[in-house]
């Protein structure tokens, strides 16, 4: 795999650390996902929930203090985003191999992402590098920006729309759920109220996510038949009326967007292309450079 850096700004740079940065975050990452394969969906997950709230500037990572109201209690993270040790664990390396702090926290967050998508079968593709760390989290953000699982589409494409994003990067990125795990409080109305599923499935689903709130809400279901692999089958599932959670199958819900459920279905290449290219937009979104903010010592504190 090449790595080639690509700076946001001329002021943006890792000196002589150029060469070493990359296969450490690379090397960290392995190490992570062969202890739990699941990590790899976790972390491309963390980058996700970091791009959509403030730009990728890695306000996910900050820990609650008397400044900060930290992101990882809103409820669409809390109790259900992970992967803040592999990135605790990347940062320390990769200062340590470096000599300083030269890398940002959401430069590691981006380049960690898409190394899991790799590790798991997924396209590689070039990270622009030069991010810098957020001063600030925003919780109250998180909430409203972050689609949720009952979101229908229009709602998910006026939030996408509103990050730069459109209707492609929407489906492509959505893709994204052919790896991992969801849980049960995301998809216990799905199951239970909708009507584009079948029927066997959701009674499977059923034994393990019980109808009422409060009872196994983190109970874990995969997300498509593949968890641990980047493939095509999320996009088969919704096909199938399988997808596992209400705001996946209604990807199929539109002309637009139900074409490129179906071509992703069977043409892997073609989503995987559009996956690499829509995962780069995404990577660019409000990003921090220059004086605009820092390159944390610690991923979880402001310096």
């Amino acid at each position: 795999m090449a790595f080639q850096l690509q700076n946001f700004s001329s002021t943006s740079h890792f000196g002589n650390c150029n060469n070493r940065a990359l296969p450490t975050i690379r090397a960290a990452v392995k190490e992570a996902v062969r202890k739990e394969r699941r990590m790899g969906a976790s972390l491309l997950r963390l980058h996700f929930h970091d791009c959509f709230v403030q730009g990728c500037d890695a306000s996910i990572l900050l820990d609650s203090s008397s400044t900060i109201n930290t992101e990882k209690d809103a409820i669409p993270n809390k109790n259900s985003i992970r992967g803040f040790e592999v990135i605790d664990d990347i940062k320390a390396k990769v200062d340590k191999i470096c000599g300083c702090s030269v890398v940002s926290c959401a430069d590691i967050l981006t380049v960690a992402a898409r190394d899991s998508v790799v590790l798991l079968g997924g396209p590689s593709w070039e990270v622009k590098l030069g991010r810098k760390d957020s001063l600030t989290a925003n919780s109250t953000l998180a909430l409203f920006n972050l689609p949720n699982s009952t979101r229908d589409l229009p709602n998910l494409l006026d939030q996408f729309k509103k990050q730069g994003l459109n209707a492609k990067d929407l489906v492509a990125l959505s893709g994204g759920h052919t790896l991992g795990k969801s849980q049960c409080r995301n998809f216990r109305t799905r199951i239970y109220n909708d009507t584009d599923i079948l029927p066997s499935y959701a009674k499977s689903l059923r034994k393990s996510c019980p109808s009422t709130a409060g009872d196994g809400d983190l109970n874990l279901a995969n997300l498509d038949a593949t968890p641990n692999q980047f493939d095509g089958s999320y996009f088969t599932n919704i096909l199938k009326k399988k997808a596992l959670i209400h705001s996946d199958q209604v990807l199929i819900n539109s002309r637009s967007t139900a074409s490129l459920v179906k071509t992703y279905s069977y043409n892997s290449r073609i989503f995987a292309n559009d996956f690499r290219r829509s995962m780069i937009k995404m990577g660019d979104i409000g990003v921090l450079t220059g004086t605009q903010g820092q390159v944390r010592r610690n991923c979880r504190l402001v310096n």
